[in-house]
């Protein structure tokens, strides 16, 4: 509905719209990128590196322009030494990468 009035009532956005839902996806993927690489001090650049990735694919990511897949998922949690973790939920905190049990 274009317009609003008194009478008419204004649609509530979904939570569960697809296009939402990949868009929080994305941020959680970036977050946990970010959050684990940090962790582990390496630069935007060394990570690439290790992932067989240019810095811009992991700009991208981390500024939450990408969709996490499996594919993508297994390599970098390889590169950061890590397991990947998922909650129920597409919200920032859903995703992280998990440091491997010493």
């Amino acid at each position: 509905m274009v317009g609003y009035h008194t009478r008419w009532v204004r649609p509530e956005a979904s939570a569960e719209d697809p296009e939402r839902v990949a868009i929080r996806e994305a941020l959680a993927f970036g977050k946990a990128l970010y959050d684990r690489r940090t962790a582990l001090g390496l630069s935007v650049a060394q990570l690439a590196d290790r992932a067989g990735m240019t810095e811009d694919d992991i700009e991208c990511i981390e500024e939450g322009g990408t969709a996490p897949t499996v594919p993508l998922l297994r390599l970098l949690a390889a590169a950061l030494d890590a397991d990947v973790r998922l909650t129920p939920g597409h919200d920032v905190g859903s995703l992280w990468f998990e440091a491997h049990a010493a």
